[in-house]
């Protein structure tokens, strides 16, 4: 298995893998299956090619298996935050590791621009794994947002975590 950024020669896998993620594990994102399969081919380049993204991939046996994203903030005084999204691993590569090494990559990744001086993210309450994953790498949560996601009639909240760089 191997960790690289993703570029725009992805888009293709990087769309089906996300499709696959808010279909799978639609309280987990914002973003629907539904409003997601209608964009255009495009609409997912601009995403791996942003200056303000950068997403990583974990490849097994040459397929994309994993996904991590990193948004920077476009607005001055945000400058030193960055947020970390789109955190996927497919079913198949599960408990191997794979999660810990993607956002072990994004914190690298951060690392680099001497602007940040933390990441935040949200993660779904009750979702043990996801959770223990990001406490592990040093997050702690702050808050707990109730009935952000609505998935037919169900509401989930989310939990706000923090890293501080």
């Amino acid at each position: 298995m191997w960790i690289e950024r993703l570029d725009a020669s992805h888009a293709l896998d990087y769309r089906a893998l996300m499709l696959e993620a808010y279909d799978l594990h639609p309280q987990a994102f914002t973003s629907s299956v539904r409003e997601r399969a209608t964009m255009p081919l495009s609409w997912w380049e601009s995403r791996l090619t942003s200056k303000l993204e950068v997403v990583f991939g974990a490849f097994e046996e040459g397929k994309l298996a994993g996904i991590v994203g990193l948004a920077f903030e476009p607005r001055q005084k945000a400058w030193h935050k960055a947020t970390l999204f789109g955190m996927y691993v497919s079913g198949k590569v599960r408990q191997r590791g794979v999660g810990y090494r993607l956002v072990q990559t994004a914190l690298a990744e951060a690392q680099k621009h001497e602007r940040l001086k933390l990441i935040q993210l949200t993660v779904t309450a009750g979702n043990e794994a996801a959770f223990n994953l990001y406490q592990r790498c040093g997050f702690i949560q702050y808050g707990l947002e109730p009935m952000a996601v609505r998935v037919g009639e169900d509401y989930f909240d989310k939990i706000h975590m923090w890293r501080e760089l």
